[in-house]
């Protein structure tokens, strides 16, 4: 199916979504479509600011829409550990996390707590997230977690002797280990549930799957020019935005599909089904081999696991 869109998505009424950095771009669309159907959605945000500008576009889109928002820094893991207790503590249940903040191509600086930033947000920061919250994930089955992957992937590689940059740092390179973490992670999840939790009739308690978003119009591509003061690869990011990229809410349905398509499997990877994947409606998509590699995966699980001191209640 390559014409899936809206009116493909089922009825959610009753399930509960999280979904980082909703503010904007594809996680404020996706909030938007979910809460449309029905879904309870949590804006999970480092700006509460733009966070409450958010909210109230999906309120007033859809009077009574059950929304709220929530304080979540990614970058600092005393804010994830804050964040994740403070929704147990609020919410009997969560269906689908959606692990979609994210930084592309900054500067290099670190996070609270020392990690290199587009790993520590991209990666380390989700991969906490989703630890924290896996029990809850587990006991409101069949649920799932859909991380946010990029094209950039493809030309990633896992600097194990430099993770953080230290010793040299292109701010793309590392862009794109980040995202190939992104899907090492989700593989290895996968594999792990299993492995621990069984797949009763081919269908695990949670599903790990990724997506990516083609090249669509969002805040994303600014961010690192704008951090870096380099007008010209800021004109030329919005040049590409306005002429070659499509909507954010189309960027969204590779998202939503992974969410709540009920034929997803585990471990699928879903993007644009135009050309070279840069737009057009979602579709199953393949990653690159490293990407798939079973033994990065492991080795950036267990490292994940030593960096943030999350694993999973021995997954």
């Amino acid at each position: 199916m390559t014409t899936w869109g809206q009116s493909d998505i089922p009825d959610q009424v009753g399930k509960t979504f999280v979904i980082t950095g909703a503010n904007s771009g594809i996680g404020l669309e996706a909030a938007r479509v979910l809460a449309q159907k029905g879904a309870e959605v949590v804006l999970a945000c480092r700006s509460q600011e733009k966070g409450q500008k958010a909210l109230e576009q999906i309120r007033s889109e859809k009077p009574g829409a059950k929304v709220s928002l929530a304080s979540l820094d990614l970058a600092d893991l005393k804010s994830v550990r804050a964040f994740a207790e403070r929704f147990k503590n609020e919410h009997g249940r969560l269906d689908v996390l959606i692990n979609n903040a994210g930084l592309m191509a900054i500067p290099r600086t670190t996070t609270a707590d020392g990690f290199e930033m587009q790993l520590g947000t991209n990666h380390l920061g989700h991969f906490a997230l989703t630890g924290l919250l896996f029990g809850r994930l587990l006991e409101s089955a069949p649920s799932r977690v859909v991380n946010l992957a990029s094209q950039a992937h493809r030309m990633g590689r896992m600097s194990w002797d430099d993770l953080m940059g230290e010793k040299k740092y292109d701010k793309w390179a590392i862009y794109g280990q980040s995202k190939l973490a992104n899907l090492l992670f989700t593989c290895e999840l996968q594999k792990r549930i299993e492995k621990k939790h069984g797949a009763a009739g081919g269908h695990p308690p949670v599903l790990a799957v990724a997506a990516h978003p083609g090249y669509s119009a969002t805040e994303l591509q600014g961010k690192g020019a704008s951090m870096g003061g380099s007008k010209l690869e800021g004109w030329f990011m919005r040049m590409g935005n306005s002429v070659l990229a499509q909507s954010a809410a189309m960027g969204a349905m590779p998202t939503l599909r992974a969410a709540v398509d009920p034929d997803v499997k585990g471990g699928e990877y879903f993007g644009p089904s135009g050309f070279m994947e840069i737009a057009g409606p979602p579709k199953l998509v393949s990653c690159s081999a490293a990407a798939k590699d079973p033994e990065s995966a492991r080795m950036l699980w267990d490292k994940s696991v030593e960096l943030t001191g999350v694993d999973f209640g021995g997954l």
